[in-house]
């Protein structure tokens, strides 16, 4: 299945340790996302909404294209979420000061509010599980996700963090 060196002290997986991984990130991501679903449904949001809440949340005054870079999404699904983010007064757009043509994205107060509530939801199911694993698990766990990582994610992961005050 997978070609897996040895690391530290020897570490061979099965392939049967490989799939409980695999289906171990699947569960939890259904479940991490479920409870945020649930609430963005009552909205009439999907999970491309709450993405775009979240990383304009996070980057106030970030650009379109920005945007589309995190996200990996089309111009054209991207145009369609935002749309309805605007007409429903989560997001507002305001031009770039140095660059007019720049279209910079910002929450409202009631996107900050969503946004805030989907992140608090999660929070505390991260914050549950990490209590739970303890501080060296913690580190292993971001180590382990760090390495499921594209090159291209790491880089722009490690840009982010350059730009904001993580």
């Amino acid at each position: 299945m997978a070609d897996v060196k040895p690391i530290g002290k020897a570490l061979f997986l099965r392939e049967e340790e490989l799939r409980r991984g695999i289906e171990l990130m699947f569960f939890a991501y259904r479940d991490f996302t479920g409870e945020a679903d649930s609430i963005l449904a009552e909205q009439n949001m999907g999970r491309a909404h709450h993405r775009a809440i979240y990383f304009i949340g996070r980057n106030p005054g970030i650009t379109v294209s920005d945007l589309l870079a995190i996200l990996c999404i089309t111009k054209q699904s991207l145009s369609r979420v935002l749309s309805g983010l605007m007409e429903d007064s989560y997001v507002v757009q305001k031009p770039g000061a140095s660059d007019r043509r720049q279209r910079l994205l910002y929450l409202t107060a009631t996107g900050t509010a969503l946004e805030s509530r989907l992140t608090s939801l999660q929070g505390r199911r991260f914050a549950a599980a990490y209590r739970e694993a303890g501080v060296d698990a913690v580190d292993g766990f971001q180590r382990v996700l760090r390495g499921l990582l594209d090159s291209d994610t790491i880089e722009q992961i490690a840009q982010q963090d350059q730009t904001s005050d993580i």
